[in-house]
C-alpha cells in the first residue's frame, strides 16, 4: 500500500492449514471390541441357557476372535488408513455371531460339531482379506486381469458337475471328507469382469446401437461377450441345479449393467426375463417344481398327515420367536433338519431374538451394502464404482434371496447367509468381499486427500 508517497509492502494473510480428512481408525477399534464383546456374550449365553454355566470355552473363543480382529485392524491401519470405518466391524460382528449360533446348534447335534470347523474357515477367511489388504495396493490392479478372472470363474461352476449331486444339487467338490463350493469364489471373479468390461464398453452400450422403444440396445460386437459370458454360467448353474446362484448372477447382471450405462429400461427386462426364465425352469426342473408347490403351500404335509417340511418348521420358528425372540439357546429350530445350520440358519436367529434382533442382523447388512455404495459412489473412476456397486449387490441379493426363501416370500433356492450360516468357502469369499470394498474407499477418500491411490 502507499502512504506519503511511500510504498509499504503488506504482507499477505496466512494461509489457513490444509484441512486432511479423518482417517478415523479409533472408532474402528472402538466398534471391534464392542463387535467381539457381543459374540462374547451372546456365546456365554447360550452356555448359561443350556448348562446353567458359562462354556469352558468362552475365554479361548473371545481370545481367537479378538486376536483375528485385531490383526485384521493393523492391517488396515498399515495399508488403508482412509478405509470405511464401518466395514470391518460390521464383518467380525456377524461372523461371530454366526459362530455363535452354530455352537447353539452343535448342542443339539452332539456327533455332528459344525462350529471348530466353521472357526478355522473363518481364520482363513480373515487371513485372506488380511493378505489382499497388504498386497493389494490399488484396486485397478484387477482391471488387467479381466479375461483371466472370467476364465476362472468359468472353470470353476463347470467342476462340480463332475462329481455327485447333493441334496439335489451339483455345487461341491468332495475329495476325502474336504468339500469346498467353487461357486462362492467364482462370484467375486465374475463382478470383477463384469465391472472391468462394462466400465471399458460404458459409452458403446450406453450410446450406440438401435433404439427400440425406450431402450438403447447395443450392438451385438460390444454386448455379446458379455451376454456369452453370462448366458454360460448361468446355463452351467442350471445343469447343476443350483438356481439360487443363477438368480443371483442374473440379479447382479441386470444392477451393473444399469449402473454402467443409467438406463432404466435394462430393470424392466431385467425383471421380465427373470418371471420368464422362472416359470420355464419350473415347469421343466422336478426339483425346482417341487420347492415352488413347497412355496405355494407349506403346510400341505402336515395336512397329509406327513409331518412339517422345512419352509413349515422354518415358519413355525420365526412365530414362536415373537418380537424379543425365546433367548439364546432355548429355541427349537433344531427341528427343521439337516439343513438348519446353513439354508435355514436365520431361522434360529428369529426364534431365540425375535423380530427386534433378527430386525438388526438385517439392519447390519443394510448398513454393510449401503457402506458398499457409497464407497462406489465416491470412486472417480469407472471401474472402481462398478466394482464396489457389484459386490455390495452381490451381498444384498443373497440376503434377500435367502431371507426371503426361508421367511416364505419367495421360493427356496438353496443359499449360505453371508457370515452366518455354515459353510466354509462362502464366509472366506466374504472377508475377500469386504476386502475389496476397504481398499475400494481407502483409494475413493484419498483421491478427495489428495493423495495417491498407490
Amino acid at each position: 500500500m502507499s502512504k506519503a508517497g511511500i510504498t509499504v509492502a503488506t504482507a499477505d494473510p496466512p494461509t489457513s492449514a490444509v484441512r486432511r480428512l479423518p482417517r478415523r481408525r479409533g472408532i474402528e477399534l472402538a466398534l471391534i471390541v464392542l463387535a467381539v464383546l457381543l459374540s462374547v456374550y451372546g456365546y456365554c449365553a447360550v452356555g448359561l441357557a443350556r448348562h446353567g454355566a458359562l462354556p469352558p470355552g468362552a475365554a479361548g473363543y473371545g481370545a481367537g476372535l479378538g486376536v483375528l480382529a485385531l490383526l485384521a485392524h493393523l492391517a488396515v491401519r498399515l495399508r488403508a488408513p482412509y478405509a470405511d470405518p464401518l466395514l470391518l466391524p460390521i464383518g467380525v460382528l456377524l461372523n461371530g455371531l454366526g459362530l455363535v449360533l452354530i455352537y447353539r446348534l452343535d448342542l443339539e447335534t452332539p456327533g455332528d460339531r459344525a462350529a471348530p470347523a466353521q472357526l478355522v474357515w473363518s481364520t482363513l477367511g480373515v487371513a485372506l482379506f488380511i493378505l489382499v489388504v497388504l498386497l493389494l495396493r490399488d484396486h485397478r490392479v484387477l482391471q488387467r486381469y479381466t479375461y483371466v478372472c472370467v476364465v476362472a470363474a468359468l472353470v470353476l461352476l463347470t467342476l462340480p458337475i463332475l462329481f455327485p449331486a447333493v441334496n439335489g444339487a451339483r455345487i461341491w467338490i468332495r475329495i476325502a471328507g474336504f468339500s469346498i463350493q467353487p461357486g462362492e469364489f467364482a462370484k467375486v471373479l465374475l463382478v470383477v469382469f463384469f465391472a472391468a468390461y462394462l466400465a471399458a464398453n460404458r459409452n458403446a452400450l450406453a450410446y450406440t446401437g438401435r433404439r427400440i422403444w425406450k431402450l438403447q440396445l447395443p450392438t451385438g460386437r460390444v454386448l455379446g461377450p458379455i451376454v456369452a459370458v453370462w448366458l454360460v454360467s448361468v446355463g452351467v448353474l442350471v445343469l447343476e441345479r443350483d438356481l439360487g446362484t443363477s438368480l443371483l448372477f442374473f440379479g447382479l447382471f441386470v444392477v451393473l449393467l444399469y449402473v454402467a450405462t443409467g438406463r432404466t429400461g435394462w430393470i424392466a427386462v431385467g425383471l421380465l426375463l427373470a418371471v420368464l426364465g422362472a416359470v420355464a425352469v419350473g415347469r421343466l426342473e422336478p426339483h425346482v417344481h417341487s420347492r415352488i408347490e413347497t412355496w405355494l403351500h407349506p403346510f400341505a404335509s402336515i395336512e397329509a398327515g406327513e409331518g412339517a417340511n422345512q419352509l413349515a418348521q422354518s415358519l413355525f420358528a420365526f412365530a414362536e420367536g415373537g418380537m424379543l425372540g425365546t433367548g439364546l439357546g432355548l429355541g427349537h429350530s433344531f427341528l427343521i433338519g439337516f439343513a438348519v445350520k446353513s439354508d435355514f440358519i436365520l431361522a434360529t436367529a428369529g426364534e431365540e431374538l425375535g423380530l427386534a434382533g433378527i430386525g438388526a442382523v438385517f439392519l447390519l447388512y443394510g448398513l454393510l451394502v449401503e457402506r458398499g455404495f457409497r464407497a462406489g459412489l465416491a470412486q472417480r473412476e469407472p471401474f472402481g464404482r462398478l466394482l464396489a456397486v457389484g459386490l455390495a449387490s452381490l451381498v444384498a441379493l443373497q440376503v434377500f434371496v435367502i431371507a426371503g426363501g426361508v421367511t416364505g416370500l419367495i421360493p427356496l433356492t438353496g443359499m449360505a447367509m453371508p457370515f452366518l450360516a455354515q459353510g466354509g468357502s462362502s464366509v472366506v469369499t466374504n472377508w475377500a468381499i469386504v476386502a475389496l470394498l476397504m481398499r475400494v474407499s481407502d483409494s475413493a477418500r484419498r483421491s478427495y486427500d489428495g493423495q495417491d491411490a498407490r
